[in-house]
């Protein structure tokens, strides 16, 4: 198993491409299920989420061909099966959302229930039942959701009870082929879900509304190939964001999207980073300054993403004054806390582990940490940059799972980190 070993201290400073977003780029790769015709997904992020789901269309028997570009083109007219294993799906929660759109074109699917970050409960009650709205026959056996449909699923209204972002999603991508009107409310806004509805109309779908909470599909017969380019990756475009912030330097990060950042941005310019703008870059200069602590509360889009809490947490590790960070989206996102106080970080949780109040330090201590998750292993790894001494960051696997070439990248903007195999 590999670990990152991080010499800290180093300011970041340079440029970097943003990759395209991985939550974009996988439920398409679900959608492309719901096609007659070849679908072509470009500005794929090479990750080990966007492996996974390429080896679980592969398990079905779908025809899938990668260029040397990682664009990927899905032929989902060669599907033999219509089973999602539980080895494949228990590694990331996306691959669940390959259930819809197999029962919408196919009228049958059998899929595990998912697996991914240990972030809390993340229950998939909101997708069955949206499906079941939609006319679908659905039974639980052995840790397996198995749906079958009489023809068509049909048109229906639905209010999600939570907002959120894979029931949106999943039900939106059901609906395409359903017979009639879909009306879905209190839907999930993020850009994501605006990708893909892109994605969707472009293979002859009838989606308005994405990015509100109220979503109208028409449905159609048959949905046809179609080529959609993946929008970039807002939470890896922050996270470098907040990792130069941390470190006092200076980064542009080309090939993103600054409107999908507004309160990430602004919260930066309250930390006293100086932000600069064009149509597709951000450049963030600290002008070697200690940050400013920030405080914040997470909520879904376009609210503070709890995607980038973590990271935040690591810039108020070393900044100056006292930065209170709750979270509001999921239960035990605070495992990373324990790892920066080992560092030397003083970061106290408080109403039962949904608040962390982070008081600045002028510098954390190198030690070995462990990941638990996704998003706080990489807030790991800003703190490495920011500590006197080596930090050894285990379990990256997590990392690899959303962060693309992040050693690299790091290393490029004159970081001291190297991957290394574990003795």
């Amino acid at each position: 198993m590999d670990r990152l070993l991080i010499e800290g201290g180093a300011r970041l400073d340079g440029e970097l491409r943003a990759s395209g977003a991985k939550n974009s780029a996988s439920v398409m790769f679900a959608a492309a299920l719901l096609a007659d015709d070849p679908v072509i997904i470009t500005n794929v992020p090479h990750l080990r989420d966007i492996t996974t789901m390429i080896e679980l269309l592969g398990s079905l028997g779908v025809e899938v061909v990668i260029d040397e570009k990682m664009n990927v083109e899905i032929h989902a007219n060669t599907i033999k099966r219509f089973t999602a294993p539980y080895d494949l799906v228990k590694t990331m929660r996306a691959s669940f959302n390959v259930l819809g759109p197999m029962l919408a074109h196919y009228g049958q699917a059998e899929v595990s229930l998912p697996g991914g970050c240990a972030i809390g409960p993340r229950p998939v009650d909101q997708h069955l039942r949206g499906l079941e709205a939609l006319g679908a026959k659905i039974e639980m056996e052995d840790g397996y959701v198995k749906a079958k449909v009489d023809k068509r699923l049909k048109g229906a209204r639905i209010y999600f009870d939570i907002s959120t972002v894979g029931g949106t999603e999943h039900i939106m991508m059901a609906a395409t082929l359903a017979e009639g009107e879909t009306v879905l409310e209190n839907c999930a806004r993020e850009p994501e879900i605006v990708d893909l509805a892109d994605c969707l109309n472009a293979m002859g779908a009838q989606v308005e509304g994405a990015g509100t909470d109220t979503i109208t599909i028409q449905g159609v017969e048959r949905l046809g190939g179609c080529e959609h380019r993946v929008i970039a990756d807002r939470v890896e475009t922050g996270t470098y964001l907040i990792a130069a912030a941390a470190t006092g330097g200076r980064v542009k990060v080309r090939d993103t999207n600054p409107a999908h950042l507004d309160l990430l941005l602004n919260k930066l310019k309250e930390a006293g980073a100086e932000i600069s703008l064009g149509d597709e870059w951000i450049e963030l200069d600290m002008k070697g300054e200690r940050p400013r602590a920030i405080s914040l509360v997470t909520a879904p889009y376009p609210e503070f993403p709890t995607d980038l809490q973590a990271q935040i947490i690591a810039l108020n590790c070393v900044a100056e004054g006292t930065g209170t960070i709750k979270e509001t989206v999921f239960e035990n996102r605070f495992m990373h806390v324990h790892e920066m106080n080992r560092m030397g970080a003083n970061i106290r949780l408080e109403d039962n582990n949904t608040i962390a109040i982070v008081e600045g330090v002028d510098h954390l201590k190198g030690a070995p940490v462990m990941a638990n998750d996704l998003r706080a292993s990489v807030s790991l790894v800003i703190a490495g940059l920011v500590a006197e001494g080596t930090t050894v960051v285990d379990r990256i696997y997590h990392i690899d799972r959303g962060y693309e070439q992040v050693e690299e990248k790091l290393s490029n903007l004159g970081a001291s980190i190297k991957r290394v195999a574990s003795s």
